[in-house]
């Protein structure tokens, strides 16, 4: 009997290709319908989404905002131009020419069709919406005729312009004949001596990194960044420092601020005035309670119980506000820093930030005489019959690494602090409480 394995025993015949074939076959159908299936380089690149262009016709727009503000019979007056544009016609025009002198981005071009660019005007114009009313980038396509992108390009060259030719001049320490007018001021005030006041405020930062956000939270608190300035009655804004984490309080921020370097380095002007009778030497700025008992801060009494000390704390806390009205004002005018920050970038918050600190020193020059509450005719005449204070600069304070600790000895005084607010307390009853 046959082994029954005869019966599926398979025969290979190197002549017979007709498996090959047949394999060959299905192959090929498989392939072409696969590529059948994807679509050829071509035929890719043709169904992407393009680019819309759209003319927005920029001529118009720079033509509807000369007619509306710059022509010789604009529509809207001077009044309604400095509630939109924050400042007057001539400090804004002073700034475009400016900027169109000796930046390239603001100098009028033409494109590859010989049509004209978008205007520094437009530019300028853009920019100052952008931080006066804090909206979006697009918000002034509409009316200016720009896109979103080169709206948000136009505020970054601009504020980087301001920062860099208007920062040393409006950013700059008290001169001479400021600390001269300071000093009038606050011995007006019944303060001599005093030349501002100091505080810090925050600016909410909404798309700060995740990784930063423990360092710029404060608890449960969204992320800020810290401003500490220092300002004068006429709210000029003397010293700014930021860049602060919002985990700092006022004190974590003085230790990094440079706002007494003048003093320890020899850089500070000396200054003597008399107050009750005993000389001083070191200028002063009015601070609120968290502040140190330094030489250079006077603060005022919590919970008076005497006259002279409620007149004191009362006098002193008025004054004080000068720095909480410049950061009022300072967000009345530009709703930008005002609003939590969109930015990513903090060198580009940074920048804004000192944009809006440089024009609204400019702004308060420009308008100082209009709300002034003291006649400078008074200041003047007064400042040529008294005796001329020394307000040379010092040449006696020592700049080595040995004077340094003198610097800093001199300045965290208490025995100092005390005796001067003593002092401010009777001076202050001497004038206004009897």
């Amino acid at each position: 009997m046959a082994s029954s394995s005869n019966n599926f025993h398979y025969h290979y015949d190197p002549n017979n290709d007709s498996f090959n074939q047949f394999f060959q076959a299905q192959f090929d159908n498989q392939f072409q319908a696969a590529e059948e299936e994807i679509p050829a380089e071509e035929e890719i690149q043709a169904e992407r989404k393009k680019r819309t262009y759209i003319d927005r016709k920029r001529e118009e727009g720079h033509e509807r905002l000369w007619n509306d503000y710059f022509s010789d019979n604009p529509t809207y007056l001077d009044r309604q131009f400095r509630r939109r544009f924050r400042m007057n016609k001539s400090l804004f025009l002073r700034i475009v020419n400016r900027l169109t002198e000796n930046l390239p981005y603001f100098q009028p071009k033409k494109d590859a069709r010989f049509r004209n660019g978008v205007s520094p005007l437009v530019q300028c114009t853009a920019a100052i919406r952008l931080l006066a009313y804090g909206t979006g980038s697009d918000s002034v396509d509409e009316y200016l005729r720009i896109g979103e992108s080169t709206a948000r390009e136009c505020l970054e060259h601009f504020v980087v312009g301001i920062v860099d030719l208007f920062g040393t001049e409006y950013l700059r320490r008290p001169t001479q004949e400021d600390l001269r007018r300071l000093l009038f001021y606050g011995e007006k005030r019944g303060f001599p001596g005093m030349v501002g006041s100091i505080d810090c405020m925050h600016w909410k930062w909404k798309n700060c990194p995740t990784a930063w956000k423990g360092m710029y939270s404060r608890g449960t608190s969204k992320p800020t960044i810290v401003l500490e300035a220092v300002a004068s009655q006429d709210l000029w804004i003397w010293h700014a420092f930021f860049g602060a984490p919002g985990t700092c309080n006022d004190l974590n921020v003085l230790d990094q601020s440079p706002v007494f370097n003048d003093i320890i380095y020899g850089r500070a002007p000396e200054v003597a005035y008399y107050v009750n009778g005993r000389e001083y030497n070191l200028a002063y700025y009015l601070t609120d309670g968290i502040y140190p008992e330094w030489a250079t801060f006077v603060k005022s009494i919590p919970k008076p119980q005497h006259p002279e000390h409620s007149l004191f704390a009362e006098r002193q806390e008025g004054a004080r506000k000068d720095v909480e009205r410049a950061f009022g004002v300072l967000q009345s005018r530009f709703a930008m820093i005002k609003n939590p920050s969109l930015l990513w970038s903090k060198g580009k918050i940074s920048y804004i930030m000192r944009a809006c600190l440089i024009l609204h020193n400019m702004i308060v020059e420009d308008e100082r005489d209009s709300y002034t509450l003291y006649d400078e005719n008074e200041f003047r005449q007064e400042d040529e019959t008294e005796i001329p204070r020394d307000l040379t600069f010092s040449v006696n304070m020592a700049t080595n690494l040995e004077g340094l600790g003198d610097g800093h000895t001199r300045i965290r005084d208490r025995q100092a602090h005390h005796q001067l607010k003593e002092d401010l307390i009777q001076h202050i009853w001497n004038k206004f409480g009897q």
